[in-house]
């Protein structure tokens, strides 16, 4: 797997430069109401005056597309803190060890790189493989946020839970 960092710069040149079919294999998408999706992120501002993103794609070796996402989707640089994501597109790559590989790798990037002391994650209770993937990490269960997302329109809690740059073992 190889990772490809995709940051807000990078995202305004693919969506000014690139052509719809061009976008869908780029963020690994697979349809027009995905993209349409998507544009609508972009065109709506990706960044804030305070809050930024660094993600990066997960990219299959032998084929070249896109298997997934890792990185951070809410930074805040002056509290030198962020909240990491990570996703797999398709379950054929699942249970393979390449989220262990790609969050060890971020996490690195996101203490090192970044000056990040503080890395956040919220889980969904059901979640246990991110839970798992978490504490392998050493992240600390904090609390429960009550009804944080909207999945379906039915409120979901998240489990908040964090690493501390000194906790983390490079």
């Amino acid at each position: 797997m190889l990772l490809r960092l995709y940051t807000p710069e990078v995202a305004k040149h693919v969506f000014t430069t690139m052509s719809d079919d061009e976008l869908m294999a780029f963020l690994g998408l697979d349809s027009t109401e995905a993209l349409a999706k998507e544009k609508e992120k972009f065109s709506l501002g990706i960044a804030t005056y305070n809050r930024s993103f660094a993600n990066f794609q997960m990219i299959d070796k032998e084929t070249g597309k896109h298997i997934g996402a890792c990185g951070f989707h809410t930074w805040v640089p002056d509290h030198r803190r962020a909240e990491i994501g990570y996703a797999l597109d398709n379950d054929a790559y699942k249970q393979k060890g390449l989220m262990s590989e790609a969050l060890y790798a971020i996490l690195k990037y996101g203490f090192n790189e970044m000056n990040l002391h503080r890395i956040e994650a919220l889980v969904a209770e059901w979640n246990t493989a991110s839970v798992k993937l978490l504490t392998k990490f050493g992240f600390q269960k904090e609390g429960v946020l009550r009804q944080h997302y909207v999945v379906n329109d039915i409120p979901e809690d998240s489990v908040a839970y964090s690493l501390l740059k000194p906790e983390f073992r490079f």
